[in-house]
This record gives structure tokens, sequence and C-alpha cells, in this order.
């Protein structure tokens, strides 16, 4: 089965480098026209300039709520709608004890990682899809579902945000709204969990390896599909069976 989004817009937060850059060229090759959202504009046009399809790059800060109302007013505006939000884009400014981190970092994480996905949700809902229900994706991280050093403040926003996957989707319906929580993936952004725990970590899996951004890519094109078009409410779990073996 081939998965199309022709005609489709979608919004990729996150969109310059490693997960949010492989959703960004799976989706504009699959047929949408992709709104490709981060910080710095020249690493933007870096991406965008490597995909095939329809692409338009926009920095924006996510963490910002005024810039999402701007960015998703002016996507809707130039294409008519928005019909896939993918809240990619997270931060993780603190590594240690929970009760270790200082409020600025706290408020940093929370931010960016929950206040971003959920105000930009609601961007994308008074926009566009109260009126043509679209899809949101949200990407979380196995984190969410469990207790692990080093990471508590990050998977706190986490778990918040599964929460806010099955919460949105009670209320937003027949918008869908669904979840992704990848397991350890090779990116820049994971390079000191990559680098210091993969190999052992690869050695201990069922299927061997850490992921590929291509791997959540692959998922979370399927989810905003329309194959995918009785599914809300649920995350679902990419990490090469870790879980299986209750591999932290």
């Amino acid at each position: 089965m081939e998965i199309r989004l022709d005609g489709k817009v979608a919004l990729v937060t996150g969109a310059s480098k490693g997960i949010g850059r492989a959703i960004a060229a799976t989706m504009a090759s699959s047929g949408a026209t992709v709104v490709l959202v981060s910080r710095k504009q020249d690493q933007l046009d870096e991406a965008a300039a490597s995909m095939t399809g329809r692409v338009l790059a926009v920095a924006a800060n996510t963490g910002d709520v005024d810039a999402g109302r701007r960015v998703i007013a002016e996507t809707v505006e130039r294409f008519g709608s928005l019909d896939i939000l993918v809240n990619n884009a997270a931060t993780n400014p603190y590594y240690g004890r929970t009760l270790g981190v200082d409020e600025s970092r706290f408020d940093k994480t929370f931010q960016v990682n929950l206040r971003g996905p959920l105000f930009w949700s609601q961007a994308a809902w008074e926009a566009s899809m109260k009126a043509r229900p679209g899809v949101i994706v949200n990407v979380a991280s196995v984190g969410g579902l469990r207790a692990e050093g080093g990471l508590g403040v990050y998977n706190l926003t986490k778990a918040a945000l599964i929460h806010l996957t099955r919460q949105l989707a009670s209320e937003l319906g027949p918008t869908r709204v669904v979840g992704v929580a990848p397991g350890l993936v090779k990116t820049d952004f994971a390079k000191f969990l990559v680098d210091n725990f993969g190999d052992k970590l690869a050695e201990s899996m069922p299927l061997g390896r850490l992921g590929e951004p291509q791997d959540v890519a692959n998922l979370v094109t399927f989810l905003a599909s329309d194959a995918a078009s009785w599914i809300t409410g649920e995350t679902y779990v990419l990490d090469g069976g870790a879980g299986v073996r209750g591999v932290a």
C-alpha cells in the first residue's frame, strides 16, 4: 500500500534536522505541500533544498505562541488550509536529577515541549481544522511512559504530551490527534545518549539497532494519511523492541 498525501497541506515544527526533517521530506515526497518551521532560516533553507516536492521554509520559535498564530495564519492564507500539524520541535536543556533542575531550564523545557504543541494546535484548530477537519501528530518519547535517570524533566513534558494527545482527540473530533513515542533515534538531538549508551542498548534490543529518523517519519506519515482515518487519541511506541525486554 502506497501512502499518499496529495492535496494536503502540512506544517512540521523542528523541521531543519533529525526526525522533523525526515518527516517533512517524507510528507513532501508523498504529495503534500509542507511548511518547514524551525528557529534558524539558514538551516531550514538547506533542509528544504534537499527535498523533493513543494516545500516552504519559515523561521519561527515554536515556544512562541504569537509566532505560531502568525505562521499558521500565513500558511492558511497562502495555501487555503492546514490539514496536518506535526508538533515535533523539542528541547532538553537539563540532564540530571529531577529535583536538581533550576526554574529557568524547567520553564524552557515546558515552554517548547508542551506549551508550544498546545498553542500551535489551538492556532491550527481556530485557523483551519475547526471548519475542515485535519490531523495533529504529536512527537512524544518512550520516556513519557517510564522513569529513567537524567531525563526526568524532559520526560515529564513528554508524559504530558501523551495525555494532551488523548485529551485533544476527545475534544476535537472529527479532527484526529495521534502521537508517536520513539525510543533512542540517531539524531544530533540525542547525540549524548547515542554516543554514551547507543551500542550497548542496540545489542540488547530484539531488532539489534537504534532508530533512524526515517523510521519515525514513516509512521508519522501513515498516521497523518487517510489510511489511518479510524485512528485517534493513541500514541504509538516505536523502539526496536526495547520495551519488550524492559530495556531502559
